[in-house]
């Protein structure tokens, strides 16, 4: 179904009367749809790229350069951001990652699968922050799946490399580098991971934090608090 700017504003004005929850809700909106949108192109690249064809022509269609088209959807972690500082844990959720992509049927990886995968390592101290400020994956699933509908099909990426990551989800890890550097940390673990998830526009993964009460600020404070205990022990 096509979404039109009546039907965007609708929608809006249905969630409250007042016009700054409107300009909240609007604003949420918007950096959904923009999420969409990467997740949108990245699928239709990928499927160029899989169907044989050169960056050369997606840059022309899309109207852009070979360069500056392979920069935006490159295709691999390695490409765009050095793993060498990140730690076991913090590779483990990347690669759950594309696990929690596979269980919604999504053949891209963006913020919001970024932010599942966390979960799933459960020694991991971003884990510990979530469950300490009362976020739990079922309630962040459901948020997501609320924003991003599950996938009508199963991708068949098995066979053929990983899913890509979304220009966001790629900002993410960069994001992350920056956050462990500004806590004068050499090492890259998943609560750097969880700390670039609200990290410069927004993406699903902050929408939904956000929405289930752990604000950006909560977050850096409950990292520091649990990294405090670990340092005195």
């Amino acid at each position: 179904m096509t979404t039109t700017l009546d039907g965007l504003i609708r929608e809006v004005r249905d969630q409250s009367g007042d016009v700054l929850i409107q300009l909240e809700a609007a604003s949420r909106k918007a950096s959904e749809l923009d999420e969409l949108g990467d997740a949108l192109l990245t699928h239709f690249v990928d499927r160029c790229r899989r169907s044989g064809r050169t960056w050369a022509e997606i840059g022309e269609h899309l109207g852009v350069t070979r360069q500056a088209a392979q920069k935006r959807f490159v295709d691999t972690i390695g490409d765009f951001v050095s793993l060498e500082r990140f730690t076991m844990r913090a590779r483990e959720a990347l690669d759950r990652s594309q696990e929690a992509a596979a269980r919604l049927n999504h053949n891209y990886v963006g913020t919001e699968h970024q932010l599942l995968a966390l979960f799933d390592i459960e020694d991991g101290l971003a884990a510990g922050a979530l469950s300490e400020l009362g976020v739990v994956r079922n309630a962040v699933e459901r948020e997501v799946l609320a924003m991003v509908p599950r996938g009508a099909q199963a991708f068949a990426g098995s066979s053929t490399g990983p899913r890509p990551f979304t220009p966001r989800a790629r900002k993410v890890l960069e994001e992350a580098v920056s956050v462990a550097l500004e806590l004068g940390h050499n090492y890259v673990g998943t609560e750097h991971l969880l700390l670039g998830l609200y990290r410069g526009q927004e993406g699903v993964a902050c929408l939904v934090l956000e929405k289930l009460g752990a604000t950006r600020e909560a977050a850096k404070a409950k990292v520091v608090e649990l990294l405090v205990g670990l340092a005195g022990k």
